[in-house]
């Protein structure tokens, strides 16, 4: 296991160079490695190229940022020279699909990860074109192919907007190695390595690390399991199933597998996850030398993303919770890492020596805001277990779910000098906080700006056992709780809760549930999320298959575009614009009691002022054209001509 050692960078270090005139002011003939990334350079370490960026020149090498190049031709991969050890490529922070196109498969309006939140600065597949571009711009250089797109494409994968089973994505980027998961390991292991002058094939053991196999070449037959392959899941929904389970259950570090899945006579070989970070080496990474802004060279231009993330803090990384629909478990693992007390307190005092920083940080967390140092009370077990949620369908007894770690944290961020508020905006997992009166009590008295967001997801049972999420009964015990909490503190403040639609369990019948519990606990949902089925993730799976993988049980899916639609309106029923559709939903599922001026009825018997047009005409009926000749960035406009 290659080791991060702690190192001490208490000064701002100017960003990485983005441009061969930065390289040559810096007096470098030539760079080691560059970085592309379909993001933005923002210099913050909530931006995955900022953070490796760094980690790597920390390593003593060269390293140069290639952000959003124009993929058309392999000039700007030319730029900087010859690399002397690699291309590191990524599709940024988001998969580029995701990032192009809403779950109705229609051009996103804007790229909260792009200057101005101009849409177009990066292609479909972007982890395809850049790795081509590169091995077209200097034959012989390797392509490490990384970042979230290809570590949930890294086996044969459904992907959602051409409705189809893919290859791996190494073999259609044609990249030399592909890093999943959490990099750091990885990339200094592959650097190092590399800078020794030995070839690829012995970088093939490196833990975090998927490859693939000529025809001629035979995989590793010690420790390895044989996925079907990728012919048999493209042709077989069963076996598709079988794959995605087999997959999850070797996700954890400390007892995974290696994994091989064959693609006609070649193979892609997926080595053991990369062991998670120690406290040290994540108070090292997140304590490198950051501006924590945007490149200069941007100007005035505003990164939406950036403006989120600009004030917060990430204390964590990981989450045991595993939901189904959920990329985070899957990518950044289910073991929690955490940093010291000391490595946070002294991103805030980096934090005041910015003339800009107003006193206010904006969220203090992680992909969950209360997982700070919890983990397996047995170590022992924890390196045996292959349980995919600790906390699904209940508790593990051996998590440690002592929030006294949390609390202290919280109660020192905001006593700093200079610190006038510290919110928590990451979301809060329910069923662990409301074990701990004096959490809440922290909570609400001091970290909560008047709402809190929390995630019951839905109401049915059945589609929350689908999801590895707990019963509405947990959000209301918490509701009550936070409540009470409220009034000690003498508040008044609101939950908000986000809830799904379309998710696979969910027919029009589980949705109604939804609306009825809606209406019946007054919550009006601002925002709604429609289900995206993302590469990798096991609701994917039950979405194409119509199969729960870790059961073997069928599962209904909602997949016409029009029922999603109605299932999205069923979570905003009280809106005048969806009036019709979700009379239609209702009268589809033989719900026609809740239609009328009882107190229990969803809408009126009449249509209300400003009631959407009927299905059938207009916009409610119009067909999403499947972007299959895939996005057209270069186009004046976000509309797709008709094909």
């Amino acid at each position: 296991m290659s080791s991060l050692s702690p190192q001490v960078v208490s000064i701002s270090l100017p960003p990485l160079p983005t441009t061969a005139e930065e390289v040559a002011k810096r007096g470098w003939e030539a760079v080691d490695v560059v970085f592309v990334t379909g993001d933005a350079y923002v210099d913050h370490p909530s931006f995955a190229m900022a953070l490796l960026g760094r980690l790597i020149q920390s390593e003593g090498y060269r390293v140069a940022i290639l952000s959003q190049p124009d993929w058309r031709s392999c000039a700007p991969w030319r730029q900087f020279g010859r690399p002397r050890l690699c291309f590191a490529v990524s599709a940024g922070n988001m998969d580029s699909m995701i990032n192009h196109y809403t779950a109705q498969r229609k051009v996103r309006n804007d790229d909260a990860y792009s200057p101005g939140g101009q849409i177009g600065r990066r292609p479909d597949r972007a982890t395809l074109a850049y790795c081509q571009r590169a091995r077209e711009a200097f034959c012989g250089v390797p392509v490490v192919a990384g970042g979230v797109e290809a570590s949930l494409r890294r086996l044969a994968h459904y992907d959602y907007w051409s409705d189809k089973v893919r290859r791996s994505i190494l073999l259609d980027s044609k990249a030399d190695l592909l890093v999943f998961g959490m990099g750091e390991r990885a990339i200094i292991e592959i650097l190092r390595r590399l800078a020794e002058g030995r070839p690829l094939e012995e970088l093939r053991d490196i833990r975090g690390v998927a490859y693939r196999l000529g025809a001629s070449e035979s995989p590793p037959v010690e420790d390895t399991i044989v996925l079907p392959s990728f012919e048999e899941v493209a042709g077989d929904k069963q076996k598709f199933a079988e794959m995605t389970r087999i997959a999850h259950l070797e996700t954890n570090p400390f007892n995974a597998r290696r994994l091989v899945q064959f693609h006609g006579r070649e193979a892609v070989v997926v080595n053991p996850p990369a062991i998670p970070l120690e406290e040290p080496e994540m108070d090292r990474v997140y304590g490198l030398p950051y501006t924590r802004r945007p490149h200069p060279s941007y100007g005035n231009q505003r990164i939406p993303a950036y403006e989120v993330v600009k004030d917060s803090i990430q204390i964590m990384r990981g989450c045991f919770g595993g939901c189904t629909f959920c990329s985070i478990t899957a990518h950044e693992g289910r073991v929690i890492q955490s940093r010291s007390p000391q490595s946070v307190i002294d991103e805030v005092r980096r934090m005041q020596e910015d003339p800009k920083f107003t006193g206010v940080i904006s969220d203090i967390g992680g992909p969950t805001a209360n997982m700070y140092r919890m983990n397996c009370s047995r170590p022992e077990v924890r390196e045996k277990c292959r349980r995919l949620s600790c906390v699904h369908p209940t508790i593990c007894k051996l998590l440690h779910t002592d929030h006294g770690p949390l609390i202290d944290l919280m109660r020192q961020t905001r006593q700093e000098q200079g610190v006038k508020r510290v919110f928590v905006a990451s979301g809060v997992r329910m069923d662990i906080a409301q074990q701990s009166r004096p959490y809440l009590d922290e909570l609400v008295r001091h970290h909560v700006g008047g709402h809190l967001k929390v995630a019951p997801e839905h109401s049915d049972p059945q589609v929350l056992h689908l999801m590895k999420k707990p019963s509405i009964d947990d959000f209301e015990q918490f509701a009550e709780k936070f409540s009470q909490a409220s009034c000690r503190a003498g508040k008044k403040q609101y939950l908000v809760p986000y809830f799904i639609a379309g998710h696979p369990g969910s027919d029009l019948d589980a949705m109604i549930h939804v609306a009825c519990y809606l209406k019946q606990t007054g919550h009006r949902p601002e925002q709604v999320q429609d289900f995206i089925p993302c590469p990798f993730d096991i609701a994917t799976c039950m979405y194409y298959t119509g199969i729960d993988p870790m059961t073997g049980k069928k599962v209904y899916v909602a997949r016409g575009a029009h029922e999603r639609r109605l299932q999205r309106a069923l979570l905003q029923f009280f809106l005048p614009e969806n009036y019709y559709l979700v009379r239609e939903a209702l009268e589809k599922a033989r719900r026609t009691d809740l239609i009328g001026s009882e107190p229990d009825c969803l809408i009126p018997a009449e249509p209300p002022k400003g009631a959407g047009k009927k299905a059938g005409s207009g916009r409610d009926s119009a067909k999403v054209a499947t972007p299959a000749a895939g996005y057209r960035p270069h186009r004046k406009t976000a509309r797709r001509r008709a094909r």
